[in-house]
This record gives structure tokens, C-alpha cells and sequence, in this order.
């Protein structure tokens, strides 16, 4: 019997030093793997809380440069020594970069802006990461909430945050001021106004009055139309649209917006060959006086800057399709800034995000680019290196006796925005009437709603 007892003692004795001898084992694996976080074979790792390993950035290149980035980055890094920055940027960064998304190998940090990207399109893919909760901790160099701060809030989807707005821009349209001095030219206030001026240029300049891109539908529905569409029903007939609800599309506050566009077309205001053109060749018309009217965003005068004319001067108005006697109409665009759900290294990527949304790089931001970085509490006409156009603008958005400012919840998504283009171009074309226009739309609304 007493045998048998040391026989189990024995057996109990060498399980528990097993036991600890497998626990010692795995305590040395995990340490090891910890080992690994400045390898950048492996990735971004956080070794004891700090931040370092790789961090990949995707931020377009267009209208804005890329100046502004590189200085930010530089900062970030002066920061952060132990942060390898690696950058993904260029004019085509959203098609070259797509097969990364789609395989889930995202980079962290995303700029959501030009042609081939749709931050609702990744937002219903599943791509972003959720921010709620974390940007309420969030505060500027002077102690401010972030939150807070903002000149119009984050979209929000079911009520949550997937990207935070960083640049305010606004769709309106361009003239050259010069010419109009020169010739006496009207500056529209209102949809009547901008019909006589439109006339009236075109049979003094012999040219088709106005030029957008036939190649990118949306430069008009959000440069035109969005401002059309608030000053007619407001932020809910916008998020109506946006969202495709049903009958919002064929009610009869757009239809009559509508014939607005088809009477520029029956009255040839429209540049005849706009249907071949993208959206540098529509701006180089413009500049050359083969046109009078564009809308784009502040991203204009710099993204052209090479080729501006002397004597060009530019004059911007918010895109005059309202009635007479009401206020013009504005409807943000923002470009946001977000964090992949897949992001190898969130930690680096929110740090990053965070280093950015400061009020001196909102200075800095409108410097560089001529636009406005989307944060209150920064006086660009204390600084003389902003273009005139830029504080004149600002300064008429923030009246508001001059312009009513009109949110949309959100981006409209490719799914919808591009089916609706694609109709848009037919009716500027003369292909298509307003109203049936109006069910098109409808039709591709439902087939949104349908998918989704």
C-alpha cells in the first residue's frame, strides 16, 4: 500500500513539473514573438505600449498636392523615430491599391478622395474601422475636443463613426473675374440671374457659356445639383436622395430641379463636346475662355496652377440654381481620413490620425493647398500667404444672409451615384427628358435599396 502512495506522489510530483515546464515554454514563445516587433517582415508590432513597426499610408494625389502630406508625415516621423512610414500615394493610388483591399491586406491609414474611391462603398464593405468611441477622447493643442471642433460633423452610418472629415471643401462655381470686370458681365445670384449672364456671355464671347466633366457625372450632381436639391427641400430631401428612398427621386421638388438642367440643355448652354471631356481638359477649357462657368471644388486654382492664363483671376460663387430671393446654397464635401478594420498597426494608425487633426496644419493645410481643413477656430485673413479667393469665400460661407450651409448624412454610394450619373449625362446631352430623368433615377434607387 505505502508503495502505491509513493508511486502517485511520484506521479503527481513530475505532472505539476510538466506543467510548469510547458508554461515556462510558452511564456519564452510569446517573449520571443515580442522580440519580433521591429522586424518588418512581420509587420508593426507594439513592444511595451509604445508605437512603432510599419505604418502604411494611402492618401490621392489631385487638386491638392501632396506637399501638405509630406510635411505632416516628415512631423509624424520626427515624432514617432520608431515608425517605419511607408506611403502609398499618387493621382491613380485608389486602382493601384483596390486588389489590397479587396484580399483584406489594406494599409492603415487611408486619405478617402478622388476618382475609384467611395467611403460609403467601403464603410458597407466592412472596411473601416469603427471610431465612436475613440474620437470622443480625442483633443486639439489647446485642450479642445476634437469632436467638438469640427465646421461640419463626420457622416455617421446607423448612427456610428467610420472616418473623420479632414478637409472642408465645397463645390461652387468659377469665373474670371477679370473678364466679367472687363466686359461687364453679371455675377449670378440666383438661377434666373445665371440664365441672362449665361446668355448673354454666349452671344458676346460666341462660346457655350458652360463646361463640366462628361467623363466624372458627378462633378455636376454634387457641384450643381446637391445645392440645387438643399435650397429646395433641405438636409432631408438630401439624405432622401442620398440613401435612395423610395419616391424621393421622382417627387416633385426634383423634377422641377430637374428642368432646370433641361432648360441649360434646350438653350445650349452647355459646351457641346462636355460628354468626351475629363475633368483636367474641362478646367484647361475654362481657364482658356473656351467656357465661362465651372463647378469644382477649391482644389481648382491649384491643381491648374501651371496653366492659369495672366490676368486670370479667379472669382467663386456657391453654384447659383436657386430660386431669386433665396440665399445660395452650399453643400459640404469632405474628405475624410480613416483607419482600415484590417489594419496591421491601429495603434501607429490612430496616433497618426490624431497628429493631424491640429490647428496649426489647418493653417499649414490652407497654405498649401488654397482649401480649408475642416476645423473651426482658424482666421486665415491674419495670414497673407492664403489667396484672396479662399478668405472671401470663407468669409461669404460664414454669412449666413448670403449662404445657408446643407448637410448630407453621408456620401451617396457608387452603387447609386453611378447609375444616376450615367442618367444625368443624357439628360445635359439631350438624350433624355427631365422626367424621365426623374425615373431613372427612381429606378436605380430601387435597385440600391434592393441590393442592400
Amino acid at each position: 500500500m505505502k508503495g502505491i502512495l509513493k508511486f502517485r506522489w511520484i506521479l503527481l510530483f513530475l505532472a505539476i513539473f510538466l506543467v510548469t515546464l510547458a508554461v515556462g515554454c510558452s511564456s519564452e514563445d510569446d517573449a520571443s514573438e515580442e522580440g519580433t516587433g521591429n522586424d518588418s517582415s512581420e509587420g508593426a508590432k507594439e513592444v511595451e505600449g509604445e508605437i512603432a513597426g510599419d505604418l502604411e499610408i494611402q492618401y490621392f494625389v489631385g487638386g491638392y498636392g501632396d506637399s501638405w502630406w509630406k510635411e505632416v508625415i516628415a512631423d509624424f516621423q520626427k515624432e514617432y523615430p520608431d515608425v517605419t512610414i511607408i506611403e502609398h500615394a499618387g493621382p491613380n493610388i485608389n486602382e493601384e491599391m483596390r486588389s489590397r483591399w479587396v484580399s483584406n491586406d489594406p494599409p492603415d491609414v487611408v486619405y478617402i478622395d478622388g476618382a475609384g474611391s467611395s467611403e460609403t462603398q467601403m464603410v458597407e464593405d466592412g472596411q473601416l474601422m469603427n471610431l465612436t468611441d475613440w474620437v470622443e477622447g480625442i483633443e486639439l493643442e489647446n485642450g479642445d475636443k476634437l469632436v467638438e471642433s469640427f465646421i461640419v460633423d463626420p457622416g455617421k452610418f446607423d448612427g456610428e463613426i467610420y472616418s473623420l472629415p479632414l478637409v472642408f471643401d465645397t463645390w461652387g462655381t468659377w469665373y474670371d473675374r477679370a473678364l466679367f470686370e472687363e466686359k461687364g458681365y453679371e455675377v449670378p445670384t440666383d438661377f434666373d440671374s445665371f440664365m441672362n449672364a449665361m446668355a448673354e456671355i454666349k452671344k458676346g464671347e460666341g462660346i457655350d457659356p458652360f463646361v463640366t466633366s462628361g467623363q466624372h457625372p458627378y462633378y455636376f450632381l454634387r457641384g450643381m445639383l446637391y445645392p440645387a436639391f438643399g435650397a429646395a427641400g433641405g438636409d432631408e430631401l438630401l439624405a432622401d436622395l442620398i440613401t435612395g428612398k423610395e419616391g424621393a427621386w421622382t417627387s416633385d421638388i426634383v423634377l422641377e430641379t430637374m428642368k432646370k438642367v433641361e432648360k441649360m440643355q434646350q438653350e445650349g448652354m452647355f459646351d457641346s463636346g462636355l460628354g468626351a471631356l475629363n475633368h483636367t481638359q474641362s478646367q484647361m477649357n475654362f481657364l482658356l475662355h473656351k467656357n465661362a462657368f465651372i463647378p469644382v471644388g477649391f482644389w481648382l486654382p491649384n491643381e491648374m496652377a501651371n496653366d492659369i492664363p495672366k490676368g486670370f483671376d479667379f472669382g467663386f460663387i456657391p453654384s447659383p440654381m436657386q430660386d431669386v430671393g433665396e440665399p445660395f446654397a452650399i453643400v459640404p464635401d469632405l474628405r475624410p481620413l480613416a483607419i482600415a478594420e484590417n489594419a496591421e498597426n491601429p495603434k501607429a494608425a490612430k496616433a497618426f490620425v490624431e497628429f493631424a487633426f491640429t490647428r496649426e496644419y489647418a493653417m499649414s493645410f490652407s497654405e498649401h493647398t488654397g482649401a480649408i481643413m475642416n476645423l473651426t477656430g482658424v482666421d486665415l485673413t491674419a495670414n497673407d500667404k492664403i489667396p484672396s479667393y479662399l478668405t472671401e469665400a470663407n468669409a461669404m460661407i460664414n454669412d449666413p444672409e448670403q449662404v445657408q450651409i446643407y448637410e448630407k448624412p453621408h456620401p451617396m454610394s457608387a452603387d447609386l451615384e453611378t447609375p444616376i450619373g450615367n442618367a444625368l449625362m443624357s439628360l445635359m446631352l439631350g438624350n433624355m427628358t427631365a422626367e424621365e430623368f426623374v425615373k431613372e433615377a427612381e429606378k436605380a434607387a430601387e435597385n440600391y435599396r434592393n441590393s442592400n
